[in-house]
């Protein structure tokens, strides 16, 4: 369980690092700590999926350190799709 929490928190700090601008950056303190953990292990779980369960590469445990790389990929896939849909949500921006 704690594995599990640690590896889904550097996965996610890596992965905010390492897409600029996103969704989240304006967060500080506990509250970005906590995107970052959730997002680390979406991001860990999608690594899973994509890497061990579709392509038939990568580890059988889902939240070890031998997937970091998988976690972080699937992080930035996170981010990525996160910052879209949150940008869809706003509507069109109108300038005068």
């Amino acid at each position: 369980m704690i594995g599990a929490l640690l590896v889904g928190f550097v996965a996610g700090v890596i992965g905010r690092v390492l897409v600029p601008g996103d969704p989240f950056h304006q967060m500080a303190g506990p509250k970005s700590w906590g995107v970052s953990l959730l997002v680390g292990l979406a991001g860990a779980a999608l690594g899973y999926l994509t890497f061990t369960v579709g392509l038939g590469i990568g580890d059988t445990d889902v939240f070890d350190w031998g997937g970091i790389v998988g976690a972080v990929i699937g992080v930035t896939i996170v981010l990525v799709v996160a910052g879209w849909v949150m940008k869809s949500r706003q509507g069109p921006t109108t300038t005068t």
